[in-house]
């Protein structure tokens, strides 16, 4: 069976570059009719916070990605220092103690020396009474996976045929001098224990998977299908990473993106099909196909999520948005009209607020300084309220016979004096729902 997982940090709220990863797996899974996992990766007590595991699970629940079973690392430890356990015994674990200011000598003498910039092993010629004399000086060291030098390869799900020179690559520190466990271990015995079988994830991975891959043959495990999508930035290509902050799930939905433009865009953005609103979510299973990703860096631009936010309200019943009319004050009794004039004059239903107290409670009249007198006399020839659907065709009739006034010169003067608008509803369909001109206009 097809099993795919989502693992965060709860460290900060999922962004939109989690999100690409979460849908990506998700989409896997459901098309497979397998299982979605939901991982939090909390083996850092200091940076994980419950109101982050909340917040990533209501975020997920907002868009509709709905997962099978949860996981929790902070309750997996026990797995982990068996698995580390498995690895000393096999020769594969070792303990090392150089400073950070250590190894950043060793760094910079290898770059001077034109060789690669990777750890030099030097704790596997330690003895024993050197080791005990290094942890009374320094405390307990880090441990450090070894690697076998040689060419990791795999096929990726995106990039193809990677290969990788384990020789190029320090071996990894998989457990902390504090005893924190570390990702690249606590993910391979939680992929191998849990069956996943697919794991998309960043092109910032890429290393990182090649010394995963290592170890779980050491741990005697599966490796699963890995495909890394290529990285965001911003619409002129610059870094995402620095705004990733502001672009948080919760700050897009604040804004009043509606999750499925938000799914029907990052569910083909960076991929060679052309992006589509999609209805429901079985349509963008339906059509998801990771082979179709590229590996160029992918421009994301936020704005693309209001032009799709907008159609997607268009297409909605009344039923799915009374709650937000509602809420914008308007009656029950006018909710269907209000919804026929406004669904295709808002972008999020923000709007709507400003759609209602226009028509109820008014707006300051956009008169242009050329078309003072005009409007003037044409509010002479308004009838009184109530008005009704063939009110804004007789009036602009009466109008036109009065000033000689025809086409645009008549029409939008007319829009913009009832509405402060240059643009919206058709106005015969939008002048039964206005209720204050005859107050506006009483002294004409």
């Amino acid at each position: 069976m097809t099993t795919t997982r989502f693992a965060p940090s709860p460290t900060g709220h999922i962004h939109i570059g989690n999100l690409r990863t979460a849908l990506m797996n998700y989409l896997i899974a459901r098309k497979a009719g397998g299982t979605f996992i939901l991982r939090i990766d909390d083996t850092d007590p200091e940076r994980s916070k419950e109101e982050y595991v909340d917040g990533i699970k209501q975020d997920l629940e907002w868009l509709g990605l709905h997962w099978d079973q949860v996981e929790r690392q902070s309750e997996r430890l026990d797995r982990y220092a068996e698995a580390a356990d498995k690895l000393r015994e096999i020769g594969r674990f070792y303990e090392a103690f150089e400073t950070p200011t250590e190894l950043d000598l060793k760094r910079k003498k290898q770059l001077n020396m034109g060789k690669p910039p990777v750890y030099d092993r030097a704790a596997l010629a330690l003895t024993d009474a050197e080791k005990d004399a290094l942890r009374a000086e320094r405390g307990a060291g880090v441990w450090r996976f070894k690697l076998d030098q040689e060419r990791i390869e795999w096929a990726d799900g995106i990039l193809g045929d990677i290969s990788i020179d384990a020789a190029s690559v320090s071996d990894p520190v998989l457990i902390r001098g504090d005893g924190q466990v570390l990702y690249t271990l606590a993910s391979v015995v939680d992929d191998t224990e849990m069956g996943v079988t697919h794991v998309v994830r960043g092109s910032d991975h890429v290393t990182n998977t090649a010394t995963q891959i290592q170890i779980i043959g050491a741990l005697g495990g599966t490796v699963p299908s890995f495909a890394h999508h290529s990285l965001l930035t911003g619409p002129q290509g610059e870094a995402l990473s620095k705004r990733l902050g502001t672009l948080s799930l919760r700050d897009l939905r604040a804004q009043g993106v509606q999750p499925m433009a938000l799914l029907s865009l990052m569910a083909r953005l960076g991929s060679s099909d052309p992006v589509e609103l999609r209805a429901d979510m079985a349509e963008l299973i339906d059509g998801f196909d990771i082979t179709r990703f590229g590996s160029a860096p992918t421009k994301f631009d936020e704005q693309d999520l209001f032009p799709l936010t907008a159609r997607h309200l268009a297409g909605l019943p009344l039923a799915e948005v009374a709650e937000a009319i509602a809420g914008a004050g308007v009656p029950d009794d006018k909710a269907a009209q209000f919804w026929e004039v406004t669904r295709e004059n808002i972008t999020t239903l923000h709007d709507l607020q400003g759609w209602w107290t226009m028509m109820h409670s008014g707006v300051a009249p956009e008169i242009d300084a050329e078309d003072a007198d005009f409007v003037a006399e044409a509010m002479k020839l308004l009838p009184d309220a109530p008005f009704d659907d063939q009110t804004w065709s007789t009036w602009t009739a009466a109008v036109k016979e009065a000033t000689g006034r025809k086409g645009r010169g008549l029409f939008m003067p007319l829009r913009k004096a009832l509405t402060g608008q240059a643009h919206g509803p058709d106005m015969s369909a939008l002048m039964p729902l206005l209720q204050v001109i005859k107050a506006r206009t009483a002294g004409r």
